[in-house]
């Protein structure tokens, strides 16, 4: 349809809008509700809606609403061959200042000449604002997110009036949907504007409403300080078209184009319905999609859009969105300031426990997921969709020495398995990127990609050949991805998913290791250039800091991870089995884990000085959680010494930002120890928690969203955990949280669990499986399980030490658990 033809039935389309009945209020629910008693006073205090693909965080002005828009495929930049290669040489010569000469300081310039170009930078879409006439003085004002309908509504009152806006961004529909009403009949009137931060052109015609724009082809990070950081080019390709299209309906009144504005007067209510869409083609394609295709992009999806009532948007929004969020349900004790607006909860929480505040706080980072991750989007950036900067912080990349995986910790535990999906496809994406890049940087089979990455993929180490190693050269992302594949494979048993995505990544992942591995000169294996992620230690005998060593704890965990997930890959599969012999072999040769004399995990290969003992990272504790490496059942004194090192880290000031904050969580979950993981909880809440409980960093400056996921992984935890061999129910319980109940949360090997407990003891559970199986139920501490029913029938089961039960379930069968 063409853009007269749509407009001319855009009057009919109002006359039908008029027998819509008002928006009514989510369920009311106030634990599953974001709410405030002002309007954003800044970006990183609105509220953020998404899709998966759409972004936008709503500000809530009376007078003035603000509605910043992000597309997840609008980035700087095009698909070239940014790889830079390395100085011949340049690796044989940090080999042998590490393994031979032990010049390690040397050995961090050398690095340097394995580095190629930076990524490119997330920009935002624009932003829509919109001025109403007569909003001065606002009373009873609120402004709340509604997680389970994915909602965000303003209410307030001027004089006798009431204003009510409901904003959505839906799935089905691919549009931001934005209602208004007025409580007097004709009392609404306001003017709506679009900006950009990028070279933009706005036009109205009749009541659509267009935006125009091209992201830089170059956008520098924001740490770089170079002339002209952000370079256009209006060759096509060279930096991506995009485009916001809005339509206005009105329910009585009038709405009209006035060159870049639409002005709405005298109406009851209005509808708008905004779609966006950018030239973006593919990671491997250029992004010339011409205007015209851009544009019918968008004036197809508001076509489709339009013809349903704002009532049936809604309703198909939140059907599908409580299809994946409902699935989870976690209740902690309420207090009085459970019914309080999130800032003051959060002010109140710093002198005294708010446990369902901690409940609000989970169920926020699975809708965060939701919102930012979807099947067929791009996966979640340090910002999640959400970003206000051409220069965002870190460019708003994906960065894998921890944050975009954090960002999927609580996918799977978190029964969002779907959501899971983007980072599956990012990964796969990144094995034909690293594959290219491991040939040309380094000369080997397999793939390879380092500390970070965009949408276009890239895969070499950044740095431009002045970037600090510790952050620059880190080589190891693949592994750590791959545990990602091999997690789903885990929680859901799929074969299939095993064999046609997971294990051709995974094994090119090991092929790049095993020749990446070096002779140590003592007969065994290990890795150089090696970093902790970040972090740096004292050059022995010298003052100086350094940061390349050789064989790192976390590459060596890594790389046993690896190793020992693909060896049991190519068992379920029955295939490769000279190549699972390689991976054995290369297994024994390589070294073990070390102790400090302090009784701590080491980080490096020695025992080094620390400059930073409070180092932000604590990347050798990847062996506590999110690997499976140490357990109490199978390494207690690992898990002595992984304790030792994170409450020495700790005692120095480590865990100050909101993503390690996060982590401690995890940590303190698996070590079993509820008290300080509760802590850990509430420090997180306390220090790095917005009004809107977002993630912040930097003193609150940064908004950060990985911390929201891993804290949301760190409390399901804390309530579940199955990496063991065993499924442990309620391991990590804080005093404070001593009555409650989950469920929905999901086991490794197809188990959704459900527990119920009082006075911090289990009363009952529920096991639903998947697939048939085999598990080791761990009751509480001090608990047994007593029992074992399938409706009325009682299900007999394996008595094992420390009240534990082995049990086989049969496919699609519910057990009910009762505990002595």
């Amino acid at each position: 349809m063409r853009r007269r033809e749509f407009l001319a039935t855009v009057p009919v389309l109002a006359t039908a809008l008029k027998t819509i009945p008002a928006a009514s209020a989510a369920p009311a629910s106030p634990d599953l509700k974001v709410w405030n008693r002002q309007p954003a006073a800044r970006w990183a205090d609105a509220m953020p809606l998404g899709n998966g693909r759409l972004g936008a965080m709503v500000t809530g002005g009376a007078e003035r609403e603000r509605i910043y828009l992000n597309e997840d495929t609008l980035w700087s930049g095009f698909p070239t061959e940014r790889d830079t290669p390395p100085e011949p040489g340049a690796l044989a010569e940090v080999r042998r200042l590490m393994l031979q000469q032990k010049d390690y300081v040397a050995g961090d310039e050398a690095a340097k000449k394995l580095q190629g170009p930076f990524t490119e930078s997330y920009q935002p879409l624009g932003e829509l604002g919109i001025e109403f006439d007569g909003h001065a003085g606002a009373e009873d004002y609120r402004l709340e997110l509604d997680l389970d309908s994915a909602v965000c509504r303003t209410t307030y009152r001027v004089g006798p009036d009431s204003f009510t806006r409901e904003a959505f961004i839906s799935a089905p529909d691919q549009v931001l949907v934005f209602r208004i009403e007025s409580s007097a009949a004709g009392g609404l009137n306001c003017t709506l504007r679009f900006q950009s931060p990028m070279p933009f052109h706005a036009a109205a015609d009749g009541a659509l409403l267009r935006l125009t724009t091209k992201a830089p082809a170059h956008a520098e990070p924001s740490y770089r300080n170079v002339p002209n950081p952000l370079r256009y080019d209006d060759a096509e390709g060279k930096g991506m078209r995009a485009e916001v299209l809005l339509l206005a309906i009105a329910d009585g009144g009038s709405v009209t184009a006035a060159g870049n504005a639409l002005g709405v007067e005298h109406a009851n209510s209005v509808t708008l319905l905004l779609a966006a869409a950018t030239g973006f083609r593919g990671f491997d394609k250029l992004p010339d999609l011409g205007a015209d295709e851009v544009h019918a992009r968008c004036l197809r999806t508001i076509e489709a859009a339009r013809k349903k009532s704002y009532a049936a948007l809604r309703e198909a929004h939140v059907a599908e969105h409580r299809s994946l969020f409902r699935r989870v349900a976690v209740d902690l004790p309420a207090t009085e300031a459970s019914a309080l607006p999130t800032a003051e909860r959060l002010a109140r929480n710093k002198e005294q426990a708010d446990p369902s505040l901690a409940a609000l706080y989970y169920q926020f980072g699975r809708y965060l997921l939701i919102a930012s991750s979807r099947r067929g989007s791009q996966p979640a950036n340090l910002q999640g969709i959400w970003n206000e900067s051409q220069m965002a912080p870190w460019s708003s990349n994906y960065t894998t020495n921890i944050n975009v995986q954090m960002n999927y910790w609580p996918a799977e535990v978190s029964n969002l398995a779907d959501c899971h999906e983007p980072l599956f496809d990012f990964i796969e994406d990144l094995s034909h990127t690293g594959a290219h890049i491991a040939r040309v940087a380094y000369g080997l089979d397999g793939w390879v990609t380092h500390h970070n990455s965009d949408v276009w993929r890239l895969s070499n180490a950044v740095g431009m050949k002045t970037g600090d190693p510790r952050w620059a050269n880190w080589p190891m992302a693949a592994p750590w991805l791959c545990e990602h594949l091999w997690e789903h494979y885990r929680f859901t048993g799929d074969r299939e998913f095993l064999a046609r995505r997971a294990w051709p990544v995974m094994k090119s992942a090991a092929q790049f290791l095993l020749g990446w591995l070096v002779d140590d000169g003592h007969g065994g294996l290990t890795t150089c250039p090696s970093i902790s992620p970040e972090n740096g230690f004292y050059e022995p005998g010298t003052d100086k800091v350094a940061t390349v060593d050789a064989g790192c704890t976390m590459d060596r965990a890594l790389i046993r991870e690896l190793f020992g997930n693909s060896i049991e890959a190519t068992r379920v599969l029955d295939r490769d089995r000279d190549f699972a012999a390689q991976l054995e072999a290369a297994l024994k040769r390589l070294a073990p884990f070390r102790k400090g004399s302090q009784g701590q995990l080491l980080e490096w290969s020695e025992e080094f000085r620390e400059p930073e003992p409070g180092h932000r990272h604590m990347s050798h504790l990847y062996t506590l959680y999110p690997s499976p490496l140490f357990t109490w059942t199978r390494t207690p004194e690992w898990m002595e010494a992984a304790r030792r090192s994170l409450d020495l880290r700790l005692a120095s000031g480590g865990g100050h930002t909101g993503w390690s904050a996060a982590w401690i969580v995890c940590f303190r979950a698996r070590l079993r120890d509820g008290v300080q993981a509760g802590e850990a909880v509430a420090r997180l809440l306390t220090q790095s928690t917005n009004i809107n409980l977002l993630d912040m960093y930097a003193g609150g400056q940064l908004f950060q969203i990985d911390g929201n996921f891993g804290a949301t992984a760190g409390i399901a935890e804390m309530l579940l955990q199955s990496h063991d061999g065993e499924v442990s129910l309620l391991p990590a319980l804080p005093p404070a949280w001593s009555a409650g109940s989950y469920r929905g949360l999901r086991a490794r090997g197809g188990l959704t669990v459900g527990v119920e407990w009082k006075q911090g003891r289990a009363v009952s559970a529920r096991l639903d499986a998947g697939p048939s199986g085999e598990f080791i139920l761990r009751p509480p501490a001090g608990q047994a399980i007593r029992e074992l029913r399938q409706g009325e029938r009682a299900i007999a089961f394996e008595k094992l030490n420390e009240g534990r039960a082995r049990v086989k379930v049969a496919a699609g069968s519910s057990t009910v658990v009762g505990f002595a």
